[in-house]
């Protein structure tokens, strides 16, 4: 059975966003066991001048293997936010460090990522798949799979060069369950790591071994710390900076001191004298909201959108997704085990569609097209 399905791809703010986790059933538990055991492989700090990096990112003509990076939506239907934190009265922090490529943690991946400034912002335009495995240990899936996205242009991820602390800092406990709240320095954003019914999303198995999954809008993003990043990124330099332009440290100190005294955002102010958050293997993970100045309601703006391409799966019950492989040709395939046999999702994705071929465990094929 074909579908062909005509879904412009749209890069304009309107902020309708495909992304909701609402459906999934979670156990809310703040305690992680989960140590990430893969390192993700670093690319070199010196790559092709911008303009190239956006034609790849805008094609997604590049293969998992060698160039993939993760990059996720938000997720409000309503309009754009309207509250604006306000600035605390005292010494306004120096910005992020920066290295002669640009901004400190993205030059690692400057092959694949494009950090730039623009007037008082940093730009950040990425494609939506990283280089480490994907999907792999999810129990809990809706059937949405990894799709490149365009994060370019207007559409790119952006947060201050110079942050501000807010007088009043808003809690990831209570709020920011829709969008990103930070991006990792392999282009993937990070939510929340409640949904909003305020669960955790890996403790009800719906997150990869790397702290990851896919939206409705098939698009990949992290729900927990990518402590992975420490090595790649090397000591000293942050894994992820929140939408309020503060930086992400991992495990250690920048200086490379043991992690003391964080507040309830999972940050403090550290040797230097600025604020930074720190990246944890318990909740909340990453940081625990935004003390910068931001406009939001429940969710940062401006960000990104991710148009889908399709309606939203459904959650596949007693479903394990074993394996992701990366078939060259911008072709890849998921395989999933329920009740002893195996299932996949094969895909194939062009500058204006994508073609999927499902195989059900009991040997049913259905294959549909969806524009983008």
């Amino acid at each position: 059975m074909s579908h062909s399905h005509d879904h412009s791809h749209s890069h304009s703010h309107d902020h309708s966003h495909p992304h909701d986790d609402s459906h999934y059933d979670r156990h809310h538990d703040h305690v992680h066991p989960h140590h990430p055991g893969h390192v993700a492989r670093r690319t070199p700090p010196h790559g092709s001048p911008v303009l190239d990096r956006r034609t790849a990112i805008r094609t997604g003509a590049v293969g998992l293997g060698a160039i993939l990076l993760a990059a996720c939506s938000s997720n409000t239907t309503g309009t754009a936010a309207a509250t604006t934190a306000v600035a605390s009265s005292g010494t306004a922090p120096e910005p992020a460090s920066t290295t002669a490529d640009g901004l400190a943690g993205f030059d690692a991946f400057a092959d694949t990522v494009a950090a730039f400034t623009s007037g008082e912002v940093w730009m950040v335009e990425c494609n939506s798949l990283p280089t480490h495995p994907m999907m792999v240990g999810i129990t809990n899936w809706q059937q949405q799979v990894p799709i490149p996205q365009d994060y370019t242009g207007d559409n790119a991820w952006r947060f201050p060069i110079t942050p501000e602390l807010a007088d009043e800092p808003i809690s990831a406990r209570t709020g920011l369950f829709r969008g990103a709240i930070a991006l990792a320095v392999n282009g993937v954003p990070i939510f929340n790591a409640l949904n909003n019914r305020g669960d955790d999303a890996f403790l009800a198995g719906e997150l990869d071994e790397f702290g990851g999954h896919c939206g409705r809008a098939d698009d990949y993003h992290y729900h927990t710390a990518p402590l992975h990043l420490q090595e790649a990124v090397g000591e000293g330099n942050p894994i992820a900076y929140a939408l309020d332009g503060f930086a992400i440290y991992g495990s250690t100190e920048p200086d490379g001191r043991p992690v003391e005294d964080l507040d309830e955002y999972n940050g403090h102010v550290g040797a230097e004298g600025t604020y930074h958050y720190h990246g944890t293997s318990s909740y909340p993970y990453i940081n625990g909201g935004l003390v910068g100045v931001v406009q939001a309601t429940d969710q940062v703006e401006p960000q990104p959108t991710t148009p889908a391409i399709r309606n939203a799966g459904e959650p596949l019950p007693g479903a394990t997704i074993t394996s992701f492989e990366d078939l060259g040709d911008n072709s890849y395939r998921l395989e999933f085990e329920m009740d002893g046999a195996i299932g996949s999702t094969d895909y194939t994705v062009t500058d204006t569609t994508v073609d999927f071929v499902f195989t059900t465990p009991d040997g049913q094929v259905t294959t549909e097209t969806y524009s983008r």
